[in-house]
């Protein structure tokens, strides 16, 4: 037992002894240490300090990470993230006419084109020098000859080097959108380390095909034009399927733009006109002819719903502007166009088609032409086109687009790899007030003549200024319609310049201008028609020989399809 006690009262007598000479040391101001204790000491002081050093790096990387990813509250947050945007866009195609004006909303947005439009004067046009290449018979094989450009590869990979998703697998020099694209595409941007940032080129065709677009309609709710899909083998069997459409009849093959491939059949003799286009496609689209007008809006599927932009008017069939009967060749967007039950109408349509379209795993930016029956006063689908369009300068520039964000900004979203929240209701309601509508009219020029010329002078893209007597003069250059202040000037995009030839349907430009092209009953008016005179008297050509045309001079034997 004495032991014990023993052992129980030594022990805390030590422990005391110990912390009062600790007591006593720190009184004094001096420690007592031993070297291999400052060696241990500096050793954990170094080790603290570097692992410090990492965690302050890490955090760094982690909070830079975070703002980039950190979800974005409304329009306010989704402007500034592109106006800080670090990631390098491209837009490839034979001009920049479809996203004029973008590279002001997202920075790091470039062009890529085959036409230089601008003289080389655009400060985000890039265009490389042209080198040998089959001719060109799509805008897809355009597409595709850019992209396999020597010079576009070197600026790609150099714009890649500090793109911030560089260590990703999937798109690490930045990302690409077109008006149109293949599967060739997809490959040779998979090659150059660019993501497409559209839904796959074997999805777009699928919703691209006419008779597809009146089975998706019809699964959404969304009515087309009295039809019948069938395939026709003669005018016998054409009548035969359509006999409850009646006399007049417009057929349509799966795949065509600008009227090429839709045909007015009344009697045998029109059907002979374009038997050949008819007969061998698999299937064709019958519909009963209805006297209508053309309408049509963009939108675009997100992730919290279908984003509708405003109806707009088309101009169709203008024989000063396209050789094409029934052919597109441009846009109205005003307040009065329609009432408020038909434009209600439409954008009900457009979200339940753009629903049904996310079900099939589309996202992402779409355009539907409307046929506004002016007998019945009933509203049904024409076409959709699933992409940016020749209509896309015209929604993504207006007003309630400045006051709050392009449409395409949105598509966008859906492949930045960013979090965003939006009351996409809220959005579709203040972009139809008619207040938030300004006027502008946008028209398409092509060559109308069937003779071949090759072009001695071009008028230049810029801001041009007409006068009381329908004279015009070039004000400045300028990349877009922004500086258009008054309805007596126009902005034009230059498509056909000196060298290029003329033939009947080739491209000359786009004339944009504030306040309307066309009269209440939608023919062209008189300020519409001084501006096609007044433009196309800009262009002079010599007589060619068809025989005897170079290729070497052409621009991109373009013309015989839909460059915009």
């Amino acid at each position: 037992m004495a032991r014990k006690k023993a052992t129980g009262t030594t022990r805390p007598a030590r422990k005391k002894t110990k912390v009062r000479k600790k007591a006593a040391a720190r009184a004094s101001g001096k420690k007592k240490t031993t070297g291999r204790k400052k060696t241990a000491r500096k050793s954990s002081a170094k080790k603290s300090s570097t692992r410090k050093k990492t965690t302050r790096k890490k955090a760094g990387k982690a909070d830079t990470t975070a703002r980039r990813r950190r979800t974005l509250k409304g329009i306010s947050d989704i402007r500034r993230f592109f106006h800080r945007n670090e990631v390098p866009i491209y837009f490839v195609s034979a001009t920049p006419f479809n996203l004029l004006g973008m590279d002001e909303w997202v920075r790091n947005f470039y062009f890529i084109n085959y036409i230089d439009c601008f003289d080389g004067n655009h400060p985000t046009a890039l265009v490389p020098h042209e080198t040998p290449h089959r001719p060109f018979e799509s805008i897809e094989d355009i597409v595709n000859y850019l992209l396999s450009h020597k010079e576009v590869h070197d600026i790609v990979n150099a714009k890649g080097k500090i793109c911030p998703d560089r260590e990703k697998p999937k798109g690490p020099n930045g990302k690409a959108v077109f008006l149109m694209f293949d599967e060739e595409t997809e490959k040779l941007c998979e090659e150059l380390g660019l993501e497409v940032a559209f839904p796959k080129a074997k999805t777009r065709s699928k919703v691209d095909d006419k008779l597809e677009t009146t089975r998706i309609g019809d699964r959404a709710g969304v009515p087309s034009v009295p039809n019948v899909l069938a395939k026709v083998d003669d005018y016998k069997s054409l009548r035969k399927v359509s006999k409850k459409l009646g006399k007049d009849l417009v057929v349509q093959t799966a795949y065509g733009d600008s009227g090429h491939t839709t045909f007015f059949i009344s009697n045998e003799k029109d059907f002979k006109k374009h038997e050949e286009d008819i007969v061998s496609a698999p299937e064709v689209k019958i519909m009963k002819k209805i006297k209508c007008r053309g309408s049509a809006l963009e939108a675009c599927v997100t992730r919290h719903g279908t984003i509708v932009g405003p109806l707009m008017t088309e101009l169709v069939g203008f024989k000063q502007l396209t050789p094409y009967k029934g052919g597109w060749c441009g846009n109205e967007v005003f307040a009065d166009a329609f009432d408020r039950r038909i434009r209600n109408q439409a954008k009900r349509m457009a979200m339940k088609f753009g629903d049904e379209l996310k079900r099939m795993g589309y996202r992402g930016y779409f355009e539907l032409d409307f046929l506004l029956d002016l007998d019945s006063s009933k509203v049904y689908l024409g076409e959709v086109n699933p992409r940016i369009t020749g209509a896309s300068s015209m929604t993504n520039l207006s007003a309630f687009a400045h006051a709050d964000a392009p449409l395409f900004l949105f598509h966008l979203l859906e492949w930045m790899n960013q979090p965003y929240r939006l009351d996409v209701a809220e959005l579709n309601n203040r972009w139809a007030d008619p207040d938030n509508i300004d006027p502008w009219a946008q028209m398409v020029m092509k060559h109308t003549d069937d003779e071949v010329g090759q072009i001695t002078r071009a008028p230049k893209s810029g801001i041009w200024e007409m006068d009381d007597a329908g004279n015009i003069s070039y004000l400045r250059m300028q990349t877009h319609r922004r500086t258009v202040q008054f309805e007596n000037r126009a902005f034009f995009l230059r498509i056909a310049g000196t060298g290029d030839y003329l033939y009947e349907g080739a491209d000359l430009g786009i004339l944009v201008s504030r306040g309307r092209f066309m009269t209440d009953d939608f023919k062209l008016n008189r300020r519409g028609n001084q501006w096609v005179k007044a433009i196309k008297g800009q262009f002079e050509s010599m007589p060619v020989n068809e025989a005897n045309m170079e290729p070497s001079v052409q621009p991109a034997d373009i013309g015989g399809f839909k460059m915009l």
